[in-house]
C-alpha cells in the first residue's frame, strides 16, 4: 500500500456524477487511472452522487458531496466554506475542476482562502456555455494557475480569441478504454440484426449536434443499397423533431432510435460508418470509441474533428451543416466497401495512441509541472 504521506492529495471535482457521458466519465476514467504510487486522489461534486460515484467508491476512491445547489441557495457559502475546509483539512495540493459550473465558483475561492494549485477545465466551446456562466467563466479562467484543455483546437482558441496567457493553458487529450472498446464478433442488437449496413451516431440529442443534416444526407444515400439502417443512440430534448424529420423524409421505417444506454460498445460494434455531424465539437469521446470499435467514421469540419478524423486517412470529413456534402461522402463509402474497410482500420490503428493510461500519465505531469511552478 503507498505511503499516504508521501502522495500528492488531489481534489477533482463535478457538478454531478450521474450522467453516462461527457465531461464526468472522462473525469471518472482519469481519477481511477492516476498513478496511487504519485497522488491521493479524492473527489467531489455538488449533486446527488450517481452512477460515477458508485464506480469511483468501487475503485476505492473517497467521494465527498459539497451541496451547492444555486448560487441563490443558503448552502451556496455554507457548501463552498465546505469545500474550503476539506482542502486545508486535508492538505489538498491541487484542485481541479471539471466543468464550468465547479469552476465559476471553486476556482476563485480555492485562490482567495487556500494555498492549493487552481486548475480548471475547458472542454467545449466558449459559444456552448450559458451566458449566465460566461462572465463568470471568464473570471474563473482568470484566477486558476491553469486551463487544462482536451484538443489543440481548444488550446487555440484560449490563447488567440480569448487571450489566456500561453503559459497557463496546457492540453491533455481524452483516453478511452481500449479494452472495452475495440471491434468484436459478437450477435448486433434485434433492431439491427437483418440490416446490411448500418450507418449510425452516439450522441446527447441536442440541437448543436445538428442530426437533421444526417437525417437529410440518409435520405438521400438509402437507395444505394436496399436493407441500410440508420441508427441513432442517445436521448434529449430534440428527439421528436428529428423523429418526425424521418417520418417527413420517408425514411422512419429505415431509422431506429435508441435511448442513451451504457451499453454503447454493443452498439459501436453494430455501426459500420459512424457520423458525427455536429456543428460545434471539441474532442468527442464518442468519435474515438467508435474508431476503436472499428467504425469508418465520418465527422463534420470542425473544432477538434480533424485531429481524429484525417480526410482519406483515418476517415472522411465534410462540411458542417451541408446535407449534401455528408450524402457525397456516405455514397463513397456506401458504394466501396474496400475503402470503407480500409479506413476504417487505418482509423483503429490511430486510436489506441489515445488510451485512458495514456491521458492520466499526461494528466499526472500536467499536476507536478503546476506543483513546480507554484513552488517558485
Amino acid at each position: 500500500m503507498p505511503n499516504t504521506e508521501m502522495r500528492v492529495p488531489v481534489l477533482l471535482m463535478a457538478r454531478e456524477l450521474h450522467h453516462l457521458g461527457g465531461s464526468e466519465r472522462q473525469m471518472t476514467e482519469i481519477a481511477k487511472a492516476l498513478d496511487r504510487q504519485v497522488f491521493d486522489t479524492h473527489i467531489g461534486c455538488f449533486c446527488l452522487e450517481g452512477v460515477r460515484g458508485d464506480e469511483l467508491r468501487a475503485a476505492g476512491l473517497p467521494v465527498i458531496p459539497f451541496p451547492v445547489n444555486t448560487y441563490k441557495s443558503p448552502s451556496f457559502l455554507s457548501g463552498l466554506s465546505k469545500i474550503v475546509r476539506y482542502v486545508v483539512e486535508n492538505n489538498i495540493r491541487i484542485v481541479h475542476t471539471w466543468d464550468y459550473p465547479t469552476a465559476v465558483s471553486v476556482i476563485p475561492t480555492i485562490r482567495l482562502l487556500t494555498r492549493a494549485v487552481a486548475l480548471t477545465s475547458r472542454r467545449g466551446h466558449s459559444e456552448l456555455i450559458p451566458w449566465v456562466y460566461q462572465r463568470a467563466t471568464h473570471i474563473s479562467d482568470r484566477s486558476a494557475h491553469g486551463i487544462i484543455c482536451n484538443c489543440e483546437f481548444l488550446r487555440r482558441h484560449l490563447v488567440q480569441d480569448e487571450h489566456v496567457p500561453e503559459r497557463k493553458v496546457r492540453l491533455c487529450y481524452n483516453g478511452i478504454d481500449l479494452n472495452r472498446f475495440r471491434r468484436k464478433d459478437a450477435t448486433k442488437p434485434a433492431p439491427v440484426q437483418r440490416s446490411t449496413l448500418v450507418i449510425g451516431t452516439v450522441c446527447a440529442l441536442r440541437r448543436e449536434k445538428d442530426l437533421a443534416t444526417l437525417i437529410d444526407a440518409f435520405a438521400d444515400v438509402r437507395h444505394l443499397q436496399p436493407g441500410m439502417m440508420l441508427v441513432i443512440v442517445g436521448s434529449g430534448s430534440e428527439l421528436g423533431r428529428w423523429q418526425e424529420q424521418a417520418k417527413q423524409r420517408g425514411v422512419r421505417d429505415a431509422c431506429h432510435f435508441e435511448p442513451a444506454t451504457p451499453h454503447i460498445s454493443a452498439w459501436l460494434n453494430a455501426i459500420d460508418i459512424f457520423v458525427l455531424p455536429s456543428r460545434v465539437e471539441a474532442f468527442s469521446n464518442a468519435l474515438m470509441e467508435a474508431m476503436a470499435s472499428g467504425c469508418c467514421a465520418v465527422a463534420s469540419r470542425v473544432g477538434g474533428n480533424p485531429e481524429l478524423v484525417r480526410h482519406e486517412e483515418t476517415g472522411l470529413l465534410f462540411q458542417a451543416g451541408d446535407p449534401r456534402s455528408l450524402a457525397q461522402e456516405l455514397a463513397v463509402l456506401i458504394e466501396s466497401p474496400e475503402r470503407r474497410q480500409l479506413l476504417a482500420e487505418t482509423g483503429e490503428r490511430f486510436i489506441q495512441g489515445f488510451s485512458i493510461a495514456r491521458a492520466a500519465q499526461l494528466m499526472g505531469e500536467i499536476y507536478c509541472d503546476f506543483l513546480g511552478r507554484s513552488n517558485h
